[in-house]
């Protein structure tokens, strides 16, 4: 839900969105947009926030608290532990395979979703802002890449 905001202020969700990479280059005015076809929910600590091998449905980012992404039943080695500003299962957005890993709350924390449906509807209703999201997800999905493929060569 919007708040109602002086003008040139935004309110905390979105001022903490419009942060992220994935916004980067985003006005206000197009993050209002976005905000409209994002979910927040809310995660306990532990609970689980998908299963390794569920369907994607969305692309999580999250406001506050820390997730950990694991293979299941392993949680105590995780692949990797993300905190506040950061997002996790963006391929969601892009594909219909399954999830390759586990994420589980690490702390209580709040997510905000963008569902692949939702994401369409994005896609149909206003063009520009979509592609700007999807550029910046390419960019991201790249860097990413690289990054392994880098530490799969070892020093050159």
């Amino acid at each position: 839900m919007l708040t109602i905001f002086q003008k040139g202020q935004l309110p905390k969700r979105l001022h903490e969105l419009q942060q992220m990479s994935l916004f980067v280059g985003l006005t206000r005015r197009e993050m209002k947009i976005i905000d409209g076809f994002m979910h927040e929910r809310s995660y306990l600590k532990d609970e689980v926030v998908f299963d390794e091998g569920e369907e994607g449905q969305g692309i999580y980012l999250i406001l506050e608290g820390k997730v950990l992404i694991c293979h299941q039943g392993q949680a105590d080695t995780p692949i990797a532990v993300l905190e506040a500003g950061n997002f996790f299962g963006e391929l969601a957005l892009l594909d219909d395979a399954p999830r390759a890993a586990q994420a589980r709350a690490a702390e209580n924390c709040t997510l905000v979703i963008l569902f692949r449906g939702d994401f369409l509807s994005l896609m149909l209703s206003h063009a520009l802002i979509a592609s700007k999201l999807a550029l910046q997800l390419a960019r991201h999905l790249g860097a990413r890449l690289r990054k392994v493929v880098r530490s799969d060569l070892g020093p050159l």
